[in-house]
C-alpha cells in the first residue's frame, strides 16, 4: 500500500502541473470570484477522479493533450459540488481537506457564485479538447475526424453525469431525504449513492476509455466497476464518519449522526457495511481484472478507494 500511495502522490502532482495552465488569474471585476475558485480548487487533496480518467485513457493509448481538459474539468465540476456542499443550506461544515471551506472565507454569496464558476469553467475547460484536436499535424489527418466524435461522447458522459440524471439527483434525493425525516430507506440510499458519488467516479472511470477508443464491452465493464466502487466509496465515508479521526479526514466527524441522516450504517448496522463494502469491491474487481487491458494501479486503487481511512 506504501507504493500505491507513493504513486498516488506522484500522480497528483503531475495533474497539478496539468491543472495550473487551465486556471484564470484572479484580476479584473470578477477577481473576487476568481480568487475564491482558485481557493476551492487548489486545496489539494489527492485528485482521485482526474488519476483516473488519466490512467484509463493511457490503457487505451488516448492523446494526453486530449485527456489533460477532461481531467481539469472533471475536478472543477467535483470541486463546485464541495464548495455547495458546505454551504449553511446544505451540508453546514466549516472544514474541508485540514481548512476553512470556502463560504467561510468569502462568505456565502460568493462561495455560491464560486461554484458557479467552476461549473462554467469546466465546460469551456472540456472544450478544449476540440483545440488539441484542430492542433494534430498532417500526418494525424485520419484521426481527426474519430477523434472528434470521441470528445463529443466524452462530454456526453461529463454533462449527464453532473447533471439531474447524475450528481445533481443524487443530491437532490439526499436533501429531500434530509428534509422528511423517517422517507430514507435502502433503495433511496441506494440511489443517493449511485447518483451523488458513483456518478462523477463513472465519469473518471470511462471518459478516458472513451477518448482512448477502448471497445464497448470494457467501457461497460469500467462503468460497473465505477458504481461499485462509488457506492462503496460513500458506504466507507458513513462508517469513517463514525469511527473516523478529525486529523485524517480533514474535517468534523458525526456530522451525520449530529444532522440526523440515513446512512448505510445507520440502516444496517457497522457490521453489514463492512461486509457490503468488501462485497462491491470485490465486483469491481472483477470487472477491471477482466478488461482487454489491465492495470495493477486501477486494480490496487479500488482496493484502497474502499478501505481507506479518510
Amino acid at each position: 500500500m506504501k507504493n500505491l500511495m507513493s504513486e498516488l502522490e506522484e500522480r497528483a502532482a503531475e495533474f497539478e502541473r496539468i491543472l495550473g495552465p487551465f486556471l484564470p488569474e484572479a484580476s479584473g471585476s470578477a477577481a473576487l470570484v476568481i480568487e475564491a475558485l482558485r481557493y476551492s480548487l487548489e486545496a489539494g487533496g489527492k485528485r482521485l477522479r482526474p488519476v483516473i480518467l488519466i490512467e484509463t485513457g493511457r490503457m487505451y493509448g488516448a492523446r494526453d493533450q486530449v485527456l489533460y481538459p477532461f481531467a481539469a474539468a472533471l475536478e472543477m465540476i467535483h470541486t463546485y459540488s464541495l464548495v455547495h456542499d458546505d454551504l449553511p443550506a446544505m451540508d453546514n461544515d466549516e472544514y474541508r481537506r485540514g481548512r476553512k471551506t470556502t463560504h467561510i472565507v468569502y462568505g456565502e454569496g460568493m462561495a455560491v457564485l464560486a461554484g458557479d464558476a467552476l461549473l462554467n469553467l469546466a465546460f469551456e475547460t472540456a472544450l478544449k479538447a476540440f483545440d488539441a484536436i484542430e492542433s494534430y499535424t498532417a500526418e494525424d489527418a485520419l484521426s481527426y475526424a474519430k477523434d472528434c466524435r470521441k470528445v463529443i461522447k466524452a462530454l456526453n458522459i461529463l454533462s449527464k453525469n453532473a447533471g439531474i440524471e447524475g450528481m445533481i439527483g443524487g443530491q437532490c434525493a439526499d436533501l429531500c431525504a434530509e428534509n422528511a425525516p423517517g422517507s430514507a430507506d435502502a433503495e433511496s440510499l441506494l440511489y443517493i449513492h449511485e447518483h451523488k458519488t458513483g456518478s462523477m467516479i463513472e465519469s473518471a472511470f470511462t471518459i478516458g476509455a472513451v477518448l482512448g477508443g477502448a471497445p464497448e464491452e470494457d467501457i461497460k465493464a469500467l462503468s460497473k466497476a465505477a458504481m461499485d466502487v462509488g457506492t462503496a466509496f460513500q458506504i466507507r465515508d458513513d462508517i469513517l464518519d463514525v469511527e473516523g479521526e478529525a486529523e485524517k479526514l480533514g474535517k468534523t466527524p458525526g456530522s451525520d449522526l449530529r444532522d440526523g441522516k440515513v446512512t448505510f450504517v445507520t440502516l444496517h448496522g457497522m457490521d453489514a457495511s463492512v461486509r457490503e463494502v468488501g462485497r462491491l469491491t470485490d465486483e469491481a474487481l472483477k470487472a477491471v481484472r477482466g478488461l482487454n487491458v489491465r492495470s495493477a494501479f486501477l486494480e490496487q486503487l479500488c482496493v484502497w478507494l474502499t478501505s481507506r481511512d479518510h
